[in-house]
């Protein structure tokens, strides 16, 4: 009987041992990185200015983010003392006039932009695992929690 118990728990704690986090840490809090294989990449860090009839126009200062990957379905990591996982919201960004724009406005047709999916996977202490739930077109990109006016951004190429 004793021997039937020693198993479960050590298969328990395989099981658990599975789970942890076992991959590059971000050297800065609050900051998305992007995961590449075994190393991480910093999000380029930006404040969108609101402009447009409603402010519902975001824009953000030059045409491409110096921040790159090749992968159509990006993975972050995120050290989260000051800032929510959970609200992170994900837009395509246009490119215009040397800057990057995205509009909120209500109506799709027009040109208004929607968020993206995300999946949020805690991993341990202030750790979390942000993935994009759909593949993404070459382009540009920002990460920015809900109400908020900080941008994360990066380009998909």
């Amino acid at each position: 009987m004793r021997s039937k118990i020693a198993l479960v728990f050590a298969i328990a704690g395989c099981l658990a041992a599975a789970d942890k986090y076992a991959g590059p840490v971000p050297p800065k809090p609050d900051i998305p990185y992007l995961l590449h294989a075994a190393s991480l990449v910093e999000t380029e860090v930006a404040d969108a200015r609101q402009e447009g009839k409603k402010n519902d126009t975001f824009l953000i200062s030059g045409a491409s983010s110096p921040a790159r990957t090749p992968l159509a379905e990006p993975i972050f990591i995120i050290d989260a003392r000051n800032i929510q996982p959970e609200t992170f919201e994900l837009y395509r960004m246009d490119v215009k006039g040397g800057n990057r724009e995205v509009s909120l406005s209500g109506n799709r047709r027009r040109g208004g932009s929607h968020a993206l999916h995300l999946a949020v996977k805690p991993l341990g202490g202030h750790l979390y695992r942000v993935e994009v739930d759909e593949a993404l077109e070459n382009g540009e990109y920002a990460l920015s929690p809900s109400g908020d006016n900080r941008a994360y951004c990066f380009e998909i190429y």
